[in-house]
């Protein structure tokens, strides 16, 4: 058993869990639990203050309307930047990527100013829907990612960050030649892979978890659910091996 806690915080659940990205928390604590080290979920509604002292911050997928409210509420309760400066690692999906980054244009057009934590912005393009595969671009990270994409933003990245994966099916950011998927800056690890995406890609879930325990490795896990359900999804997007 670890010493101390392990504590995921889930940003704004109530407006940020359109496509059940709420349930990447639950497949980091479980697999946690099935190790013995203890974890505890962080629920940060809209009334909450963002506590700046987590060990992982969970942002997922909303609507336009529900992007405004979270980079308000982000930049009144700083936390999770402060944390992010620090040593904590932040995983957003989708719309979380879209409102830490300096802008994004909502569905009428207009420029949102973001919460300027990743070097990304934004603009309206094609709406992009479908499986979306990519070869890591995170060190430490090996396996291929998967995940569904919904969504029509197309994310430019500017020289601070770096994709999270390279395309190899789908359109991810939508922009950029090879195409990402993405942002990776510091501590904050952004995707437009929805699924949810730790479910689908055990290895980030246990690179997460490696960061905030501080260890290289950890024992592996013999989940052949979780093997057949990456196999399928892969098999979906015609990807083999």
């Amino acid at each position: 058993m670890t010493e101390s806690t392990v504590r995921i915080g889930v940003i704004l659940p109530e407006v940020f869990g359109t496509y059940g990205d709420g349930g990447n928390a639950t497949v980091l604590a479980k697999r946690m639990e099935w190790r013995g080290i203890a974890s505890e979920i962080v629920s940060i509604g809209l009334a909450e203050p963002v506590p700046s002292d987590l060990d992982i911050y969970l942002i997922g997928g909303g609507e336009d309307g529900t992007q405004t409210l979270a980079v308000e509420h982000l930049q009144k309760f700083p936390g999770l930047q402060q944390a992010a400066n620090g040593s904590a690692s932040v995983l957003a999906v989708c719309a979380g990527l879209q409102i830490l980054g300096e802008w994004y244009e909502d569905a009428n057009g207009n420029r949102v100013e973001g919460v300027g934590a990743l070097d990304v912005r934004t603009t309206m393009g094609e709406r992009c829907v479908g499986e979306l595969v990519s070869t890591p671009m995170v060190p430490g990270l090996s396996d291929l990612l998967t995940g569904f994409e919904n969504h029509a933003g197309s994310t430019q990245l500017g020289p601070d960050a770096r994709p999270f994966g390279h395309v190899l099916r789908g359109r991810g950011n939508d922009v950029g030649d090879p195409l990402g998927d993405g942002a990776v800056q510091g501590n904050i690890f952004s995707t437009y892979m929805h699924g949810p995406v730790l479910a689908r890609n055990p290895q980030v879930a246990d690179f997460l978890i490696q960061r905030a325990i501080g260890v290289d490795s950890l024992e592996p896990l013999a989940l052949p659910d979780v093997d057949r359900f990456r196999d399928e999804r892969l098999e979906a997007a015609e990807i083999t091996g």
